[in-house]
Formats: C-alpha cells, sequence, structure tokens
C-alpha cells in the first residue's frame, strides 16, 4: 500500500494532515504491528485499508478476493442479537465444527446464548476477535484490540491470538500504542511518527514469537528506540 496523502476538514474549514507518504507491504502470513502515538493516523490507515475510508490520495492492493476480519477498539456488538447471532452475522456459512472450535478456543462455549448487554468488556471484545476470525480472513486487522483491559485479562487475551494465529496463519496488522505488545506480538514492528504520520523504523524480529525471552524482548523494544531516534 501506498499512502501518498491524507488530510481531514476541520470545523474551522482548515485541513488537518494526518498521512504522508506512508509506504507498507505485508508478506503472507506475517504478523505486522503498528505503533505511534495517539492521534498519529493509525486508526485512519486501517480504515483506508480495510476500505472504510476512501478519500484519499494512494492506491491499496489487497490478494485477489480475499477477506478481511476488522477488529474494531470497541467491540461493535449488535445488543440484540446473541453472541453466536453476532458471529454468524459476519459468518454466515461457517460450520458448527468450525464455530464449536473457535468459541472454544476463546473461551466463549458458555456465552454463545448471552446478548452483548450480558457479557464483561473481556468477554465481548473476545466475541469481536471470534466474529472476525470467523470469516476464516486472508487479512486480519486488529486496532487496539486489548486496550483499556486490565493488565492480566490483555495479556490472556494476547496469548489466546498468539495460539490461534499459530493454528492458521494469517497475515495480521496489528495497531497499538503499546510497544511491549508489539514486540511480543509481532513478526516485524513499523514505528510511525506524529502527525502527519509517516514510516520512523521497520523492524523485523526474527525469533519466533514463542521463543523469544524477557531479555531478547528488552533487547528487540531497545532496537525499535533506537532506530526512532535516529530516523
Amino acid at each position: 500500500m501506498h499512502i501518498k496523502h491524507k488530510s481531514y476538514r476541520t470545523a474551522s474549514g482548515g485541513r488537518l494532515h494526518v498521512l504522508d507518504d506512508l509506504f507498507i507491504t505485508l508478506a503472507n502470513g506475517e504478523v505486522v504491528a503498528l505503533v505511534g502515538p495517539s492521534g498519529c493516523g493509525k486508526t485512519t490507515l486501517l480504515r483506508i485499508i480495510v476500505g472504510l475510508e476512501r478519500d484519499f490520495e494512494g492506491s491499496v492492493h489487497l490478494r485477489a478476493c480475499g477477506s478481511v476480519g476488522f477488529v474494531f477498539q470497541e467491540p461493535r456488538l449488535l445488543p440484540w442479537r446473541t453472541v453466536e447471532e453476532n458471529v454468524r452475522l459476519a459468518a454466515p456459512a461457517a460450520s458448527e465444527a468450525v464455530l464449536g472450535a473457535l468459541f472454544a478456543a476463546l473461551g466463549l462455549t458458555a456465552h454463545c446464548r448471552h446478548y452483548p448487554g450480558e457479557l464483561s468488556l473481556g468477554l465481548a471484545r473476545r466475541v469481536a476477535l471470534a466474529r472476525a476470525l470467523a470469516v476464516e480472513p486472508d487479512l486480519l486487522v486488529l486496532d487496539e484490540p486489548f486496550v483499556s483491559l486490565d493488565a492480566e485479562l490483555a495479556a490472556r487475551l494476547r496469548t489466546e491470538l498468539v495460539e490461534l494465529v499459530a493454528r492458521r496463519p494469517v497475515t495480521t496488522l496489528l495497531v497499538t500504542h503499546d510497544l511491549d505488545e508489539a514486540v511480543l506480538l509481532a513478526d516485524r514492528v513499523i514505528l510511525l511518527s506524529a502527525s502527519p504520520a509517516r514510516v520512523m523504523a521497520d523492524v523485523p524480529i526474527a525469533n519466533p514469537r514463542r521463543t523469544r525471552s524477557a531479555d531478547e524482548l528488552a533487547a528487540i523494544r531497545n532496537q525499535i528506540t533506537r532506530s526512532s531516534k535516529q530516523a
């Protein structure tokens, strides 16, 4: 994808420039984390990639006939539909076996007939993740999916995401403001500048996620920090 320019018109009639000459590629099955300061345009970039924002200069090329799973910052579940119905609306062709395995993996089996209003935020986020994965996407897009969760629950959901992606490799683009989360989950970390966003550093992580020790994670984090200062 190459986003040459993206701006918004402000209430005063001016233009707010949010993205500038961004060029990003994703390898098949790769997990890439986008990290940057609040307000730099990360969510706008995701909306452009999945086709929800079309007013920009540039181009985005996705695999032909590829499906996209999107997990928003908020779960965005239909309150009048049960957990299972919310997921089935996104993936009506999914088999009972596929959904059953997905619900089991995310700890949702006992909640399939519950309504969103009966769920904790953590459970609702699991349903949103299940909905995105149920379509068996070629591209999985996650916009700060663990934000506002307590540390223990966020860590558990990160582990579940790693296990799910390991079972069925899918090209994944994760937006996060948490550098620790990025180096834990990603194969590559892209650091964006403040708005208008540009790529400050693009750092590949060689070791598999499951083998990264605390010392290795700290070293990767420091490498990314140094790269951003040299950009």
